[in-house]
């Protein structure tokens, strides 16, 4: 194996990998393809082995491209994050700051908390990935993350914020054809959304009512985005935070006095990170709104 392998070429690997073919790839990266096929031969060239064959699907990896292939997704976090850090002046609250929310957060919640974070540091450029499941903090996949568990991480910095209560919600017009329950037992005589192979979000929904059950749910869809469309779409009840709930005047709570669940909810960052301006005024501006947030009803 020659002494250095170069870094655009573990990119096409890492993208080919993830993408399966060489055309994604090449989209992906924003090159031609023969780039990318180039580059993956100057790699199999400088490793000494065969990284993909040819199958009716595309382009399957073989045994030592997986075993690569942790090794490039870490590399890539790394030179991202590098890019992120250059791209802030020195002692300046500016540059880019990546974050890490959910799909509901980053649609409904965030962007309102972004809207004032501009007005405030205005040369943050703000970085979204929108994904339930965990970023990688220790590898600094992103910078800031927001989680409804705590952090299990002695390297990771986290302030509680409070917890998101959860309630049941309609539009006003299904409550006018449909009439509002007055107890959980006249839930059963309503159209419910929720959600359809989430275990935590079927196991919350059967504590809340053991009717509850995902062969008793009208409309489901694991995504709460979509669950918050169909509610103002008027197709049944269904969670929303009651936040959100109470902001949206198409929307009526249903069942006021209860609560379906509250959300613990924590801004966390490495350790690192906290000494740096532009992710500490994120880091700071973000717990000021989710505190507001959760406390605002």
């Amino acid at each position: 194996m020659r002494e250095r392998v170069a870094w655009d070429d573990q990119r096409a690997f890492l993208a080919v990998f993830e993408e399966g073919s060489l055309s994604a790839a090449a989209r992906r990266l924003g090159v031609a393809q023969p780039t990318v096929r180039a580059r993956i031969e100057a790699l199999e060239d400088a490793l000494g082995t065969v990284l993909f064959t040819r199958s009716v699907n595309g382009l399957a990896p073989t045994e030592q491209a997986r075993a690569l292939a942790d090794q490039a997704r870490a590399m890539a976090r790394a030179s991202d994050a590098f890019v992120r850090a250059a791209s802030s002046p020195p002692g300046e609250i500016a540059g880019a700051v990546r974050l890490s929310v959910s799909d509901f957060v980053g649609v409904e919640v965030l962007p309102a908390m972004l809207a004032s974070l501009r007005q405030t540091h205005p040369r943050i450029v703000a970085e979204i990935s929108l994904s339930n499941a965990s970023a990688d903090l220790l590898e600094q996949e992103v910078d800031i993350a927001v989680r409804m568990h705590p952090p299990r991480h002695g390297a990771l910095v986290a302030k509680k914020v409070g917890a998101i209560p959860l309630g049941l919600f309609a539009h006003r017009d299904y409550l006018a054809r449909r009439g509002s329950p007055a107890t959980l037992d006249d839930l059963a005589d309503h159209d419910i959304i929720g959600p359809d192979h989430a275990r935590a979000d079927l196991q919350m929904a059967a504590s809340f009512h053991p009717s509850l059950t995902r062969e008793r749910l009208t409309v489901r869809t694991d995504s709460h985005p979509a669950q918050l469309a169909l509610l103002r779409a008027g197709l049944g009840i269904g969670v929303v935070h009651r936040p959100i709930g109470l902001a949206d005047p198409m929307l009526r709570p249903v069942l006021v006095e209860m609560t379906v669940a509250s959300l613990d909810t924590w801004i966390v960052m490495h350790e690192d990170l906290r000494g740096v301006p532009r992710v500490r005024g994120v880091f700071d501006h973000l717990v000021a709104e989710f505190v507001r947030y959760v406390r605002q009803f």
